[in-house]
């Protein structure tokens, strides 16, 4: 079957987030993902937790690649390199801004080998501006964008569960970047260089709150917003069996059949009035943790009213909608290990040109010779490459 990404060949030099889920997503709709590690392998295969003889987290991004373990800071190694890039659609890479200049790797001399050649780099700050070359994760992008100062109760922020910047500014963000650069080379025959920052895209997420600022002319509230916590009709409950039920009733009439259902008709004036929210919370509160959230999903099962359990990892991966969405996949005993390995499926649904999951994760350096071979080198050659610790 024909997929979107086929026929495009891609080199990921990078390793953990954000770049490797960039490129498993490319993998996924079909791109040749040609990994570039170190010739013990990446640093990303060894973090624990380990899943038998590698990190889980490596498993989770990823499949459907192919490994080359090359020394790059070798004058022999990044020949190789070179050699690959020829005939190469995209580069990813996940370096401070100056890392790859220095390995004389750096776009403007990688477009005189291969003016098609899509560059994208991936880096917490972007290659402009005085924190450029500042190191930084997750957490410190989310400080810096405003996100964790908005994110928590009102008596201090919280760390966000999810990696939004590492995943959301870098990862889906590069995926975009690297999509309309190969439109544009469509049209005007030549790559370019993808500047991608994760605080940038971070900052990107904040479209409504930004709005929400401008609207007000104030600051948000944290913990005490619509959308944060501060509104009954938009908030989560606890029950007696210490879970939770979350409810998302902001339209009138999802409210007023919330408000009914609970024996609280008065309510219903009272959604958007800021000084009557703490009571009415507090109330619904009390209200909610004297049944368990079975029951109270049986008490409001009939209507539709933006209510739902909110539910472990373990639930959800039970949940009939996922397993319906195919949005999980479990290989039972991973690799003899004793544990199941849980991997995320595909969220983008093509009708013509699908994506495909082929659980299959490349040893270090298992496809360097066939990649070599097919860039124009020998076996000969090939073999001396090893000898000399170029290439595993």
């Amino acid at each position: 079957m024909l997929q979107a990404l086929q026929g495009i060949k891609v080199l990921d030099l990078s390793m953990y987030l954000p770049g490797p889920l960039c490129s498993q997503i490319l993998a996924d709709f079909g791109a040749e993902v040609i990994k570039i590690e170190e010739i013990n392998g990446e640093w990303g295969r060894w973090v624990e937790p380990l899943l038998g003889r590698q990190s889980a987290r490596f498993y989770s991004v990823n499949r459907n690649k192919k490994s080359v373990g090359l020394n790059l800071k070798t004058e022999k190694g990044r020949e190789v390199f070179i050699k690959l890039l020829e005939k190469t659609d995209v580069l990813i890479e996940q370096f401070r801004p100056g890392v790859m200049k220095k390995l004389g790797l750096d776009y403007d001399e990688l477009k005189k080998i291969n003016k098609g050649l899509i560059h994208c780099a991936i880096t917490g700050y972007g290659y402009s501006g005085p924190f450029k070359y500042i190191a930084g994760h997750d957490l410190n992008y989310l400080s810096i964008a405003g996100i964790t100062g908005l994110t928590g109760s009102s008596d201090e922020p919280s760390m966000s569960a999810v990696q939004m910047a590492d995943i959301g500014g870098g990862s889906l963000y590069s995926v975009i970047a690297i999509l309309m650069a190969l439109r544009a080379r469509e049209v005007t025959g030549e790559g370019q260089f993808c500047d991608i920052s994760m605080t940038d895209g971070a900052i990107s997420l904040l479209s409504y709150t930004l709005g929400e600022w401008s609207g007000k002319g104030e600051l948000p509230d944290r913990g005490s917003e619509m959308l944060t916590g501060g509104y009954a009709c938009y908030n989560i409950y606890k029950t007696r069996d210490n879970k939770f039920i979350s409810l998302g009733a902001i339209e009138d009439k999802f409210w007023r059949n919330f408000c009914i259902r609970i024996d609280r008709p008065a309510y219903i004036q009272l959604q958007w009035i800021k000084e009557q929210q703490k009571g009415m919370i507090d109330d619904i509160k009390a209200l909610f943790i004297d049944k368990t959230r079975e029951e109270w999903l049986e008490i409001f099962g009939d209507l539709d009213i933006c209510l739902t359990p909110v539910l472990t990892l373990e639930e959800m991966a039970k949940h009939p909608h996922v397993k319906g969405r195919e949005m999980l996949i479990n290989l039972p005993n991973y690799q003899d290990s004793g544990q199941d390995l849980f991997l995320a499926g595909i969220p983008i649904k093509l009708s013509s040109t699908p994506g495909e999951i082929k659980v299959q994760f490349p040893e270090v350096g298992q496809h360097t010779t066939a990649i070599l071979l097919e860039a124009g080198y020998n076996e000969t050659e090939i073999g001396k490459l090893k000898e000399q610790g170029i290439i595993n």
